[in-house]
């Protein structure tokens, strides 16, 4: 938009446009940025081959690129997208000549140039520099590559961040995302700013008329519903999330023991969300694990916050992160969580995250997620209050379900005979727990999304997870240059 033109402009590099978790966060903040003072603008990368030209300009590269999934809301916000030919490896003076072009042919449009895409950004900020861009940012969103040849070679190229001087500002969602990209001494010498990757948490609280509305869409209604958001791809390794679910239908079509009673009769599916190469063999995947009829593989979602609303548990075995914000987005809608150690303990904010290793058994995660559901755990002392809170939690998953041992037609209200006489707060079960916040106290309940909302969205929002507070403490340093 040239009538925005006045505006401090921070042009972001990244791979493309698509629905990826460094794409969702920067579109996150850029919703929630005073645009009247800072405007995005977005450097992509795309296949040169239908040019015929291995250097070609943006111009030409956007004349034939597919539009991607955040194109239009980028415009709508008043930002512009750019693009250089996709870099391989073996066209590196090509990729070298089309970003020196680039900026020649852009002079003085952006004060600052954000470098998303660390694979390549030893290549591009120098020249970003070179041309004059005041300041320019590496900014590590992964804490590990992908295996093989791809891997080795994305090491070679951004070694060179981590020495002094590439860049003018380093940050990294987490930690382990910095050490991985910038390198322990970096870190040590405070040389790499934390930023978590933040999220928009009041659109993911829990919904119940949500939930009814999507599972109602999504033939789950009397269901359980075990979830995952990510890209199918090799981080996420949805090869151990199949086998994790498949071992979930087993323990409960053959539980001879009657450990899992409480579930029998009950269906229970596996929602992934999203896309990528690794789809198809996904799919394959299930059917030879005789799952198929039980997984959904929704794709990609332009309210995947509402399907959040729509799972009972989340599932996250991921080999490598940086800080991955769909479990962020999880804990805000009040799910329990049982995520990979591979993953940064940062996301570990509240008391819904379990971690385990994807080197243990799918069939002990599976028991994991099972005892999570039923609350096998030294929360309930006392079998009958145990009994009441799993079926208060069964009942907001499946609809009523007669099937307490301690119930029936002539039983009287007891909460109505207690009433006034001081056992009504006896009569709690043990997984509530009395939280002291600044000012007041708050019911916190792993078993209740809707009354625990409050107090998990408190604790997100105090770990520096709220979108919102991000958005000022960016838009301060676009402005001044420094924090």
């Amino acid at each position: 938009m040239e009538d925005s033109y006045g505006q401090i402009r921070v042009l972001h590099v990244l791979g493309g446009l698509g629905v990826g978790g460094a794409e969702c966060r920067i579109m996150d903040l850029y919703r929630n940025m005073d645009r009247d003072k800072i405007q995005f603008d977005f450097l992509v990368h795309y296949s040169p081959e239908k040019t015929g030209k291995k250097s070609p300009t943006s111009d030409e590269l956007m004349a034939i690129r597919e539009p991607d999934y955040f194109d239009s809301s980028v415009r709508k916000l008043g930002g512009r997208i750019y693009c250089l030919p996709k870099f391989v490896g073996t066209n590196l003076l090509d990729y070298k000549n089309a970003i020196k072009r680039f900026f020649n042919d852009h002079p003085n449009q952006w004060k600052v140039v954000q470098g998303h895409m660390t694979s390549t950004a030893a290549i591009y900020l120098p020249i970003a520099k070179k041309s004059g861009i005041p300041i320019c940012i590496a900014h590590a969103r992964s804490a590990g590559v992908d295996n093989g040849v791809k891997g080795m070679a994305t090491k070679l190229f951004r070694s060179p961040l981590q020495k002094e001087g590439i860049t003018d500002y380093n940050f990294a969602c987490s930690k382990e995302a910095g050490v991985a990209v910038f390198g322990q001494n970096m870190v040590d010498q405070g040389n790499v700013h934390i930023i978590p990757n933040a999220i928009d948490l009041k659109h993911f609280a829990y919904n119940e008329e949500t939930r009814n509305k999507i599972r109602k869409e999504l033939g789950v209604s009397n269901a359980i519903v075990i979830g995952h958001v990510g890209s199918f791809r090799y981080a996420k390794n949805h090869e151990f999330l199949l086998n994790v679910f498949a071992q979930i239908c087993r323990l409960l079509d053959n539980d001879d023991l009657n450990e899992y009673s409480m579930l029998h009769g009950m269906r229970i599916r596996l929602l992934m969300l999203g896309k990528g190469p690794l789809m198809d063999d996904m799919k394959k995947l299930a059917i030879k694990l005789h799952i198929i009829d039980r997984c959904i593989f929704a794709g990609n979602k332009s309210n995947a916050s509402d399907y959040y609303q729509a799972m009972d548990y989340f599932c996250f075995p991921s080999r490598y992160e940086g800080l991955p914000g769909s479990v962020v987005e999880a804990q805000a809608a009040g799910l329990q969580c049982l995520v990979s150690d591979s993953v940064t303990s940062e996301v570990n904010v509240t008391e819904l995250v379990s971690m385990r290793s994807i080197n243990s058994e799918p069939r002990d995660w599976a028991r994991k997620i099972l005892d999570d559901l039923l609350f096998h755990e030294d929360y309930h002392p006392d079998p009958l209050h145990e009994e009441i809170r799993l079926n208060q939690t069964l009942t907001a998953i499946a609809g009523e379900r007669r099937e307490s041992v301690f119930e029936t037609d002539d039983m009287p209200d007891f909460d109505l005979l207690d009433e006034g006489t001081g056992f009504e707060k006896v009569n709690i079960p043990d997984k509530i727990r009395v939280v002291k916040d600044k000012h007041r106290s708050i019911e916190y309940s792993i078993g209740d999304r809707s009354e625990s909302s409050v107090y998990i969205q408190g604790k997100l929002r105090d770990a520096g997870f709220d979108v919102k507070a991000q958005a000022k403490l960016m838009g301060f340093f676009y402005e001044r240059g420094h924090f």
